[in-house]
């Protein structure tokens, strides 16, 4: 059988794949809406603005990711360009050991030449799209020197980003008894990286924020490199295969694939519908067309339950704590409310399972729990937490944020009193306590 009927063949396979599942979905679409019934052992929903999980299901089992690994290597290379560190137009010679490397079918190989040089663009461009190993090894080791180097840098910013489960062994995902003798220095020969979900939920959510030029770059379905034309892993993006057109979902641009026998087929995607942008992260699916489908239900959910609302305006005042004391103030209270409005994604009909409660800083307070004068109009006199009273929420992908929180604040300028005002104010309540006492004496008298 030729090249050519070969490719035929795979491509009848993927659309009977394909519709096998689609018809499945479509059989149960409303129970799907309501439970997600995910085919995946671990899965994770997050609104990419604010970290808020909209969904999650294991999402803290740590699985070899395989290429999804190369997600922080995306971002290291990013922050060493935003840095001045290297340039896109530098240039890396390629040496035997990133030939053998590409020269490897099992590696997703672009067919590096030795001793050609390629530029940085044209290398992260295979490896942001063609899932290219031996071009990440390459960027990896311009950016730190070696990759053992960068592998320290990888673990260094997982502990920056607060990854809950992270274990980074090199740049490409791949399992380091695979690379041979070439496995990065300082690493063990049999190592393999790990993450959960959630982590890399956290590391798509920062990439995405603070370099979303990137997508410009993860959201091309094909292109050339060298004498060869590159295609995106990613089937969710618009692919010319008609064969991949039931996988295809609109405002999808990113992000990596991965498969690993231990993890099976693996997809951190992310998408932007309407101003909104989801990171999702699927696990464990049993093959390639898979984790796409349940990636879809995720954003099916996504979008089709959850809605940004503002649940409380700027200015906001609880009805009981609108002004706070104030001692030796030209004016007894101030008037205090939030600085920020509070906006978040929430379950669509749930606005009333929402409250304010505010914690005063009482560095703030005297022992009276009074403002001391003088105050002036947006001095931060402490926080307001937003408290949800439902059920079934998921938090934040931080773990350590528990809800959103806003500064209260002072909404008007309170003077100091003048000394003498200070102490006939201080005489009054002398005399006001002498004669309380006073009068409390008198009754005990007559009790």
């Amino acid at each position: 059988m030729n090249a050519l009927m070969k490719s035929k063949v795979y491509g009848m396979l993927v659309i009977c794949s394909c519709m096998l599942v689609f018809l499945m979905q479509t059989g149960s679409h409303v129970q799907a809406k309501e439970n997600l019934d995910l085919n995946t052992e671990s899965a994770i929903l997050v609104d990419a603005e604010t970290g808020k999980v909209l969904y999650a299901h294991n999402a803290d089992i740590a699985l070899p990711p395989a290429s999804m690994i190369k997600i922080m290597t995306e971002l290291l290379v990013w922050e060493a360009i935003d840095a001045g560190d290297i340039q896109w137009e530098d240039e890396v010679e390629i040496d035997e050991v990133l030939y053998d490397i590409s020269a490897n079918p099992s590696f997703s190989g672009v067919g590096l030449k030795l001793g050609e040089k390629y530029s940085v663009k044209k290398l992260y461009e295979a490896m942001a799209i063609n899932s290219d190993n031996a071009t990440t090894m390459a960027l990896a080791r311009l950016v730190a020197g070696s990759e053992g180097k960068f592998v320290e840098m990888m673990n260094d910013k997982a502990e920056e980003l607060n990854l809950p489960d992270y274990t980074f062994v090199n740049s490409t995902g791949l399992d380091n008894d695979m690379l041979g003798e070439h496995y990065p220095e300082g690493t063990e020969p049999d190592g393999v990286n790990y993450l959960s979900a959630r982590s890399l939920a956290i590391l798509s959510a920062h990439f995405v924020n603070e370099y979303p030029e990137a997508l410009e770059i993860t959201s091309i379905p094909e292109t050339d490199f060298a004498d060869l034309t590159i295609r995106n892993w990613n089937w969710m993006l618009e692919h010319e295969a008609e064969y991949l057109e039931p996988l295809y979902y609109e405002g999808v641009d990113g992000l990596k694939t991965g498969f690993t026998e231990m993890a099976g087929y693996c997809f951190a995607g992310t998408a932007e519908v309407e101003g909104k942008r989801l990171i999702t992260v699927v696990m464990k699916t049993d093959s390639e067309e898979e984790r796409f489908v349940e990636t879809a239900k995720l954003l099916d959910y996504g979008y089709e339950n959850f809605e940004v609302t503002e649940l409380f305006p700027a200015g906001y005042q609880l009805e009981d704590e609108k002004e706070l004391p104030v001692a030796k103030g030209k004016e007894k209270q101030v008037s205090i409310s939030t600085a920020k409005e509070f906006q978040i994604p929430i379950k669509k009909d749930t606005e009333d399972q929402y409250e304010v409660e505010y914690h005063i800083d009482q560095e703030k307070v005297n022992e009276d729990g009074a403002l001391v004068a003088p105050v002036k109009k947006g001095d931060v006199i402490g926080t307001a937490e937003l408290i949800f009273t439902g059920e079934d929420d998921y938090g934040y992908i931080d773990e350590n944020k528990s809800s959103e929180i806003v500064d209260v604040v002072a909404d008007e300028d309170v003077d100091k009193s003048n000394w003498f005002m200070i102490i006939l104010g201080a005489i009054g309540d002398f005399f006001s306590q002498l004669f309380t006492s006073i009068i409390d004496t008198i009754k005990g008298w007559f009790n």
